[in-house]
């Protein structure tokens, strides 16, 4: 029940417990997959989760509810997706069949050279000479026809990042990239439901169909209302009520009978008892809040990221971690790594109305425990943006 240990086995103990980690290139603070971990684990050694990547080969990068890193052990999982990919109805997949199919000469030539020299990095690829059919959109692909080949092929399992030099990846054919042991049993559709809905809700702990439908292997759970019902029936997940202030929250709500086994297990009952809270800092991906309705209904906090906000209209700042204590969401940081003078730069600090005063000391230790895991040598607030209920523990 204790806070994992910030190693390989508390990194990949993590991983199970979420299922997957979201991916995003914004670095103003530290990657978003790398917070993630943090606010778990404490500060850990970046090392720990590439040797679990690229060494170990226990993780590795696909698509759950978007770009993540993934449990290799949940491959079975995925590999449906892979399979499958890019058939479907919705007019991107036709546009994209169309496209690979308009571009196969360059398809070709990225396997064949990562067969021959794999692996490689994006950059190391060129389509001098073969005239690709450009890739059109309103977005940053558009004209970019290695990067869209590359997740075309990514997303339908033919390749797989086997390594990275910064945010840049660095491809290889997928054969070369898993390890012998992965699992590779093809599942039914309706086992693959089954299993995916439970490591969703165990994430989640509690949560409603559209919940579990919204997280992990997002809207990848065909018959979801048959598989939860199923899954009921065997003993696997129960119903519960939620009451709040006397009132019952609306809707069906699950939990995993594991999970409730824990709640009603006495001793373990008694140890949460003596249960030492913790506060930390969690990133704007995380996956306890990446379902904005759901942190609201449960925490009664709402959470905006403001990254795509101008400037100007922006209420807390660009890249605002919340701040997690115990169990509620008392405020919310504006920090900014200065790498080149090792400094921690906290833009601001906001509290919530009802922030308690004697947590001013915790948000204090959170902020320089994010110090020590980015390596910064020193703290910088910003005087002007501390609230007055912690001023004298942050200043």
């Amino acid at each position: 029940m204790g806070q994992p240990p910030a190693d390989t086995s508390g990194l990949l103990e993590v991983v199970r417990d979420l299922g997957c980690l979201q991916l995003d290139p914004i670095g103003v603070v530290a990657r978003s997959h790398q917070l993630v971990l943090f606010s778990r684990v404490g500060p850990y050694d970046l090392a720990h989760l590439d040797q679990l990547l690229w060494q170990e080969r226990s993780l590795f990068e696909y698509w759950a509810h978007c770009a993540s890193i993934v449990l290799t052990e949940d491959y079975p999982l995925y590999s449906p997706m892979m399979r499958a990919y890019p058939s479907g109805d919705s007019v991107y997949r036709q546009r994209a069949r169309e496209w690979i199919a308009k571009n196969q000469e360059l398809r070709r030539y990225i396997l064949n050279r990562l067969r021959r020299e794999g692996p490689l990095l994006s950059r190391d690829l060129e389509e001098d000479g073969l005239y690709p059919k450009a890739w059109v959109s309103t977005g940053w692909t558009s004209g970019r026809n290695i990067s869209r080949m590359l997740d075309f092929l990514w997303i339908g399992g033919k390749i797989m990042v086997a390594g990275r030099e910064g945010i840049q990846k660095r491809w290889d054919l997928t054969e070369r990239v898993l390890p012998e042991w992965t699992p590779r049993e093809r599942l039914p559709e309706r086992e693959v439901v089954r299993r995916a809905a439970q490591r969703s809700l165990r994430a989640l702990g509690v949560a409603t169909p559209r919940q579990i439908q919204y997280h992990f292997t997002r809207g990848r759970y065909p018959n979801l209302n048959r598989a939860l019902a199923d899954l009921e029936a065997e003993g696997r997940i129960k119903r519960v009520e939620i009451r709040d202030d006397g009132s019952t929250w609306p809707g069906e709500w699950y939990i995993h009978t594991d999970d409730w086994s824990l709640i009603t297990n006495h001793s373990i009952t008694q140890s949460l008892n003596h249960w030492e809270p913790r506060t930390t800092l969690l990133s704007p991906f995380d996956n306890l809040i990446c379902d904005r309705k759901r942190t609201q209904q449960l925490f009664n906090f709402d959470y905006t990221m403001e990254i795509y906000v101008p400037k100007h209209k922006r209420k807390y700042g660009y890249y605002v971690l919340p701040i997690l204590h115990s169990d509620r969401f008392i405020g919310r940081v504006d920090p900014e790594m200065d790498r080149e003078r090792g400094a921690l730069k906290v833009n601001a600090v906001y509290a919530e109305p009802d922030a308690p005063k004697a947590a001013g000391g915790a948000v204090a230790g959170a902020i320089e425990d994010l110090a020590a895991f980015l390596g910064a040598r020193e703290i910088r607030y910003n005087r002007r943006r501390v609230p007055a209920v912690w001023k004298h523990h942050l200043l």
